[in-house]
């Protein structure tokens, strides 16, 4: 796994070991960062489920203004960790559940240009109206929110949908608030 494009392009990225992360693969986020192409330059970017980073990470490469990532697996913080620092890049990293994150951005009156969602496809059902909710106060005019999930079980967001692209059993969508 490596950095697609942008000025960190080339370099490797390491996911935590075992089977709990599935780090979207370099040929979905190639394709993914060629749909987003006028969404990311200047984009403040929140990547929650974040796994290895490598959505955020591509995006602050492709040259997106900042980023929060947020997964609640240590070993997934550490990856991240390691990601960062191994490209040079520096963003906000939190060890923490989304819906709990979210909440606190809301409070703090925090607002993202770029989501990406990615939950473990076995909770991805489960998750959409809630997500939806808690990303509603977070979402700056014109964001996008990314969702990644298992095409058999997709991620049912309350949020309009703007573009979907199936690879293999991979189901991106693409969505405006």
């Amino acid at each position: 796994m490596r950095v697609v494009a942008g000025r960190f392009g080339g370099h490797g990225l390491v996911a935590p070991r075992g089977r709990a992360t599935r780090p979207t693969s370099d040929r979905v986020r190639e394709a993914l960062f060629s749909i987003l192409a006028g969404s990311v330059e200047g984009a403040r970017v929140l990547d929650l489920f974040a796994g290895s980073g490598a959505l955020a990470i591509e995006a602050l490469s492709r040259g997106a203004l900042d980023a929060v990532l947020v997964d609640s697996s240590a070993a997934a913080v550490a990856a991240i960790r390691r990601n960062l620092e191994a490209v040079g890049a520096s963003a906000e990293v939190r060890q923490q559940d989304a819906l709990t994150y979210l909440e606190r951005a809301r409070k703090d009156a925090r607002l993202y240009d770029l989501v990406f969602l990615d939950p473990p496809y076995r909770h991805a059902s489960a998750l959409g109206k809630q997500l939806s909710t808690a990303l509603g106060p977070v979402l700056a005019s014109g964001a996008r929110v990314v969702s990644e999930s298992d095409r058999r079980a997709p991620l049912a967001l309350d949020l309009e949908l703007l573009d979907e692209r199936r690879y293999g059993d991979t189901l991106i969508r693409i969505h405006g608030p």
